[in-house]
């Protein structure tokens, strides 16, 4: 009898362990399948139990100069949010929900801003004219009237007859962001920004008939300097649809902000951090638990190779320049730019352009700037495309000289007039036979002319190439590659060649232009013997909120010339530095302490005006044991060689400059007779001002 029981005993046991086995692995099976969903039901919950998870935005790295100051940073707000999680699973009970946010928040002098390219009131139309994204959202074909939208919305989210008219398309338009703006467990629908302490108290008190309604602490951009390098520092804004479906993929979301130009552009990786994500269990319409899945690592912060004061100093010399010398014949002159960059490393030391804007002006009145004259948010170091009028005979000299065609002794005769193939030419001056140091001092067109017709196009254009010219720097932010004056050139752009410009091509006077970096850079080459660098604005990475370095640019050369003649550039820079002597009083760069070697332009912008020019200038110092090159143009002017003084002793008290240390500080910012930071979003439209220390 006890051996039947024991018997039976046993297969109920080993039932069970089969069952609990059998259990056990459909659970895996069920795993290892499905894998991880956005929503589950955790055992220790119950079944009620609504899990998912949710990203955790990092802190975007800080702007920071050369010396530490930072230019962007950024500021704490407080936003009202709608959480999928909390929000009605009904239709219509959602519809009645988001009415009721929508005029609770114009009560509070708040709108909920929505993308909806369609008028509010009917009859409704189009406030935009490509309108091909709001259709392919909508699914509808591309001949779908305004309309048709609101009609689709209504239907597909069941906004019926108990609402008015102008209540439906309220329903409607919010309905298209939680769309457009991917609505999801884990992707918030922003309802306002940068709320009052107020407003946040009522809408939490409101969250408890509008479920969803959540206060959320967000961080965004804060402008500390404005007036430090605007153009490259950049701006960030909202992600396009457009853009949406690649930065996805890169752990993006649809309320994130992106870089969209200038350092935040191209720094977006490193400034943006990683994304942390966090595990939300909710029973009952509470949260119980929130579990780390990923820790939130903040973006590094990037510092760059321009120290403010310098930068603002460079502004100021440019600006105190056209002041000074507003007219030439006639014309008003009120454009130009000026580059410095460190000889031995290629780092952009200060970057100028004329007329410039502060990035606080461009978050209150973008569309002012966009409008206002002479083009103020133009880049002209980088973008602005120049002739190099005489400067470039520095180029067609190492060219004459490195490829044998002259030597130091090699002399021309200059009488001041010029044919070549039935073509009339002339020189500035009379110099009678003149060689090349001399030649590149005064400026002999002549001297030039006759070098160049023995070059040849090929090896002005292989030259011109091999400093830089006709191609981008390579710079983080991007340029303008420029065009070379060549039959190549003149085919791509439709214009007939002839044999006459391959003089005028010498003396850089022809069809060509080149930005004032890669003018300086130019620069650069000659003061390193043929050695050119790739210009950089980063010059290094850190944790974010402390000194630890994470990476350091290093130079990098992007070309080097082959020299020849080993006497080729004594020449070049020999004739730069006679050239320096010939400066003015009280502009003169005879006693400062060092050598300046320098050569100068003034193209002519009109063939057909003579008197319409530009004035150009390149250079570098010490001459003899190069630190720093400088580029410079003045649109429709001249004279621009006189701002050349202040640029170096500028830089000596900034960075240090022939062994003496520097000694510089930050200036306060001065804007509208105040010192101030603004705190702004992407869209420019909504800006908050505080009062702030300057750097």
């Amino acid at each position: 009898m006890n051996s039947v029981s024991d018997t039976i005993r046993s297969i109920i046991i080993v039932a069970l362990v089969v069952l609990l086995a059998t259990f056990a692995s459909l659970k895996l099976m069920k795993i290892q399948v499905m894998g991880n969903s956005d929503i589950a039901q955790p055992k220790n919950y119950g079944s009620d139990a609504l899990v998912y998870q949710r990203e955790i935005v990092p802190t975007r790295g800080e702007i920071l100069d050369y010396s530490g100051n930072t230019i962007i940073g950024n500021a704490s707000r407080c936003d009202l949010v709608l959480q999928k999680a909390f929000f009605p699973e009904d239709i219509k009970e959602g519809n009645r929900v988001l009415l009721d946010i929508h005029n609770a928040l114009l009560e509070h002098g708040y709108v909920f801003k929505e993308s909806l390219p369609i008028t509010q009131d009917w009859p409704y139309d189009y406030t935009e004219e490509d309108v091909s994204e709001v259709v392919e959202n909508l699914n509808l074909n591309v001949y779908a009237s305004a309309e048709n939208c609101i009609d689709k919305l209504v239907s597909d989210y069941q906004i019926d007859e108990t609402f008015t008219q102008n209540e439906k398309r309220v329903i409607a338009g919010m309905r298209y962001e939680m769309l457009v703006r991917d609505f999801s467990y884990s992707i918030d629908l922003v309802l306002a920004e940068d709320v009052d302490h107020q407003t946040v108290i009522d809408m939490k008190e409101l969250g408890n008939f509008c479920r969803g309604i959540e206060a959320v602490d967000s961080a965004e951009r804060e402008i500390i300097r404005g007036d430090i390098l605007p153009h490259e520092i950049g701006t960030i804004g909202p992600i396009y649809a457009e853009e949406y479906d690649d930065l996805k993929s890169k752990g993006y979301a649809m309320n994130d902000k992106v870089g969209k130009s200038g350092i935040e552009l191209a720094m977006e990786r490193e400034l943006r951090g990683s994304a942390g994500l966090e595990e939300v269990t909710v029973v009952d319409e509470a949260i119980v638990d929130v579990k780390t899945v990923k820790d939130t690592i903040p973006g590094q912060s990037v510092k760059l190779t321009v120290d403010g004061a310098y930068q603002i100093k460079l502004q100021n010399i440019l600006d105190g320049f056209l002041q000074s010398h507003p007219y030439y014949n006639g014309n008003k002159v009120n454009k130009g730019a000026l580059v410095v960059l460190d000889v031995k490393t290629g780092a952009v030391r200060g970057m100028a352009t004329a007329p410039t804007y502060n990035l606080k002006d461009m978050a209150e009145n973008y569309d002012d700037l966009l409008k206002a004259e002479n083009s103020p948010m133009f880049n002209r170091c980088t973008w602005g495309q120049y002739l190099p009028g005489s400067t470039f005979k520095t180029i067609t000299a190492t060219a004459g000289l490195n490829e044998g065609v002259v030597d130091g002794n090699t002399s021309f005769f200059c009488g001041r007039y010029y044919e070549f193939y039935g073509g009339h030419f002339q020189c500035t001056g009379y110099h009678s036979n003149i060689s090349v140091r001399h030649a590149i001092e005064v400026s002999c067109n002549i001297y030039f002319y006759e070098v160049a017709r023995k070059l040849g196009i090929d090896n002005i254009t292989k030259y011109a190439q091999l400093y830089g010219l006709g191609s981008s720097t390579g710079i983080e932010t991007g340029d303008a590659p420029g065009f070379l004056c060549n039959p190549e050139t003149f085919a791509e752009r439709g214009q007939e060649w002839y044999v006459g410009y391959v003089i005028q091509a010498g003396i850089g006077n022809q069809d060509c232009g080149f930005t004032p970096l890669q003018l300086a850079n130019v620069a650069a080459t000659i003061a390193n013997r043929g050695v050119r660098y790739q210009p950089h604005l980063v010059d290094s990475l850190y944790t974010f909120g402390s000194d630890e370095l994470v990476k350091k640019t290093e130079p990098k050369v992007a070309d080097k010339i082959e020299i020849k003649y080993d006497e080729t550039y004594d020449y070049v820079i020999g004739g730069m530095i006679d050239a320096a002597k010939n400066v003015p009083v009280p502009y003169e760069l005879t006693d400062l302490g060092f050598t300046v070697a320098i050569k100068t332009g003034t193209p002519q912008t009109d063939m057909n005006d003579k008197n319409k020019q530009n004035s150009v200038f390149i250079g570098f110092a010490p001459a003899e044991n190069p630190e720093v090159a400088f580029a410079g143009v003045i649109e429709g002017g001249e004279y621009s060689k006189y701002m050349i003084r202040d640029i170096l002793l500028a830089y000596q008290q900034c960075y240090g400059l022939n062994g003496v240390k520097p000694n510089a500080e930050l200036p306060p910012e001065v804007r509208n007779g105040t010192t101030e930071a603004v705190t702004t979003t992407s869209q420019t439209t909504e800006t908050t001002t505080v009062t702030t220390s300057a750097g």
